[in-house]
């Protein structure tokens, strides 16, 4: 009994060590020379793998998808992953603010944990064979490859998305998934940087802000509203809270930033007011970074306000103090573009999550066909939600291939 997984990262690694045993021969299709690719540049080379806390709490950060996950996401936790890794001697740390890494803080030791088990239990991994096409054979399928073809009793599409394209993960799977009869959405990159229109900042580029309130205007409405770190960039915007936010911005979309944290937009203006009237004969930028304002970034608001570098709190005129509060409570940044696929992190849109069973992960119209990880129209914010997603929606399909073809 065969059972085809088309694509090798850390969903279709996870899927076929789970599935492997009892009379099942588990292949999996990876077209590069290796497998793991995306997963070795995970967090920068250092794998976050997931996040800690409460696995409830995980729901909230895949958008409107959280529903769906659930079961998944039940079924084989946060806590199971750390167990899984722990368990086979690759120890697991999390950090101050909740993201969970190996200690080793290496990409390579979860992957050559996951290639272990796998060959452990025996999984043959064909690299440099990419699937040329899939179809329906009888009551299984028909994998093609340059190599020739494989009849499967199951099929798992564990391509990944779109994004990195040079990992491997160039939207193969999307084809496959309609060549099926699989609807899939829209794609497009996901936690990703933002660039802006006549960027003011290209020199501050690496001051970054803690837990800043990101305001998201559309043909001058209010449609969004996030919170998180940012990082000022050569050409715009980025930093954990603007990735996260990427989901749900367009090309045109104006971003309002607050620029201290955890207050609103009026409270932040009383605020500027307050500091400048209580120091009326200091100077304006001694009082602007008493409020923790980098220095180099309160010397830009001065210039672009027009304020002289040396102006005191006592002269400022008053349209400049409500422009200077304006600045700080609401800074307006035009979104010029977002990064492409070969910058972001994870891909918007894929496999369409009404044609799959969440409960199993399989196709609700195509027997026998599974579909895991970032092939899904799943994108979750920063911090390990993904890999933990693409670990869960793996453990999930593979509990339901190994019970429907448990040896009778």
């Amino acid at each position: 009994m065969t059972i085809a997984i088309i694509g090798g990262g850390p969903a279709g690694l996870f899927c076929a060590l789970q599935t492997a045993g009892a009379g099942r021969n588990v292949i999996i299709f990876e077209k590069k020379p290796a497998p793991g690719r995306k997963l070795l540049i995970a967090g920068s080379g250092q794998c976050n793998i997931t996040h800690d806390g409460e696995i409830a709490d995980f729901l909230s950060h895949y958008g409107d998808h959280g529903a769906f996950l659930r079961p998944a996401l039940m079924n084989f936790t946060n806590r199971d992953l750390v167990s899984f890794f722990t368990g086979r001697g690759l120890a697991m740390k999390a950090e101050p603010g909740g993201k969970v890494f190996p200690e080793t803080r290496k990409s390579a030791d979860v992957l050559a944990v996951l290639l272990a088990e796998c060959a452990t239990r025996g999984v043959e991994i064909r690299s440099s064979d990419p699937v040329l096409a899939v179809e329906r054979d009888g009551d299984g399928f028909l994998v093609t490859t340059k190599m020739g073809a494989v009849r499967a009793a199951a099929l798992v599409l564990a391509t990944g998305g779109a994004s990195y394209p040079a990992t491997g993960s160039t939207g193969d799977g999307y084809a496959f998934a309609r060549a099926l009869g699989q609807p899939t959405t829209e794609v497009a990159p996901a936690l990703t940087p933002v660039y802006v229109e006549d960027y003011p900042f290209p020199d501050l580029a690496g001051i970054s802000f803690q837990n800043l309130a990101v305001t998201v205007y559309r043909d001058g409405k209010r449609v969004g509203r996030h919170a998180g770190d940012l990082l000022l960039t050569h050409t715009g915007l980025s930093g954990p809270g603007i990735l996260d936010a990427s989901r749900s911005i367009r090309p045109g979309d104006v971003l309002r930033i607050t620029f201290l944290p955890d207050v609103t937009m009026e409270a932040v203006r009383m605020q500027v007011a307050e500091v400048i009237a209580a120091v009326g004969a200091r100077q304006v930028k001694t009082a602007l970074c008493s409020l923790n304002l980098p220095e180099r970034f309160v010397r830009r608001l001065l210039d672009l306000s027009g304020v002289p570098p040396n102006e005191t709190c006592a002269r400022l005129p008053k349209k400049s103090r409500t422009a200077l509060a304006a600045s700080i409570a609401e800074f307006p940044f035009r979104v010029s573009r977002l990064g492409g696929f070969n910058e972001a992190m994870v891909t918007r849109g894929g496999v369409a999550l009404e044609g799959i069973n969440k409960k199993t992960m399989a196709s609700k119209t195509a027997k026998g066909l599974y579909c895991i990880g970032e092939v899904l129209d799943i994108d979750g914010d920063t911090g390990g939600y993904n890999l933990q997603a693409a670990f869960s929606t793996a453990a999930l399909a593979a509990r339901q291939i190994a019970g429907l073809h448990a040896p009778r």
